[in-house]
């Protein structure tokens, strides 16, 4: 299939009406196993709602999750066929594993989005109370990551250019692991989705300080990817796969984003997500944290090609990644809408 027609194929399929002209099996059939590797966060919602709304299995699909801590080791196991799709951020071991032609990135995902309540900027409570009340106080603290060459690494830089200030990044590892280093005060910042951002400002434990759309507005947070090899010979899998997840985002954009299906619909999804985010939370504790976590997931897992090319631009710049990678290493094209070019 050339990549012209595998775009008009998810065109056709469409984001909420994916038809099973692709991957659906045939009577008596069994359907293909894939392992769909996610974070337990509300910015991964369109995964969860394409398998509890049977969209996958329409699609030809029985999904097994794979439960990560952050976004270098799901890059890790695409390419160790540990995973066959992921939904994560953009890291420099993605870059690097695309480069060594071992993974592709095929759609977008979570995206900042002017209007949408998006990513925020937080201080401990320490560090607001010493002066920490704007990004533009940034300078010589300290700022919370995963790794080098993570997401929050990028954005911390970002904001810290656009500022005119430095910052030392503080690599813990594990999400879970910053919010109790935000929390105690052995870091001065962070950036993070709010559905963590908001509940944690609001029990008093830390302070927005800002939010990243102001920074990077248009920030293709997040985008899916599969192996470089399965993007050149799976292309039916993958639109199929593309297409399910785009019905998911859907769903999950009108209940919770636009706002357009109605409270029910709204009650139903966050029900649903509840079963994979704030898991060790009753329904009623979850559910504004739930509600407050919705950013919008592109339409038909269109990609934002220019905020992904500033990405690699950072990575190449900080010396995390080999100066001949290019976007066409990282992204295969063909098969969604692209936007800002």
């Amino acid at each position: 299939m050339s990549p012209i027609s595998r775009r008009r194929a998810l065109g056709i399929m469409g984001a909420t009406a994916a038809s099973s002209l692709f991957g659906l099996p045939a009577i008596g059939q069994a359907r293909t196993r894939i392992n769909v590797g996610a974070l337990r966060f509300t910015s991964h919602a369109a995964s969860f709602v394409a398998f509890e709304r049977g969209y996958f299995e329409e699609a030809g699909f029985d999904v097994d999750f794979r439960f990560f801590q952050a976004a270098q080791p799901m890059a890790v196991a695409i390419a160790s066929g540990d995973a066959d799709y992921a939904v994560t951020a953009i890291s420099g071991g993605l870059i690097s594993l695309a480069e060594k032609g071992a993974v592709k990135v095929i759609g977008g995902a979570l995206s900042e989005e002017p209007g949408i309540y998006g990513q925020q900027i937080l201080a401990s409570n320490a560090a607001f109370e010493d002066g920490l009340d704007s990004p533009a106080m940034l300078d010589g603290r300290s700022f919370g990551m995963t790794q080098a060459g993570s997401s929050f690494h990028y954005m911390g830089s970002k904001i810290a250019a656009a500022e005119g200030v430095s910052v030392s990044f503080k690599p813990l590892q594990k999400t879970g692991a910053i919010i109790g280093a935000i929390k105690s005060g052995q870091i001065d910042a962070w950036s993070i989705v709010p559905h963590i951002a908001k509940p944690l400002a609001d029990a008093g434990a830390v302070n927005i300080i800002g939010s990243v759309a102001d920074y990077l507005p248009d920030y293709q947070v997040t985008t899916v990817f599969t192996s470089a090899s399965g993007a050149s010979e799976e292309t039916e899998r993958n639109i199929a796969f593309l297409s399910a997840l785009s019905r998911g985002a859907a769903d999950f954009n009108a209940a919770l984003v636009d706002k357009t299906a109605g409270e029910n619909a709204r009650d139903d999804m966050v029900r649903l997500i509840h079963k994979y985010v704030y898991t060790d939370r009753e329904y009623d504790k979850a559910a504004p944290s739930i509600i407050n976590g919705a950013m919008r997931i592109n339409e038909g897992a269109a990609m934002n090609l220019a905020s992904i090319r500033d990405q690699i631009d950072w990575f190449k710049a900080e010396g995390l990644v080999k100066d001949s990678v290019t976007v066409d290493t990282v992204v295969d094209t063909s098969y969604v809408p692209i936007i800002g070019k």
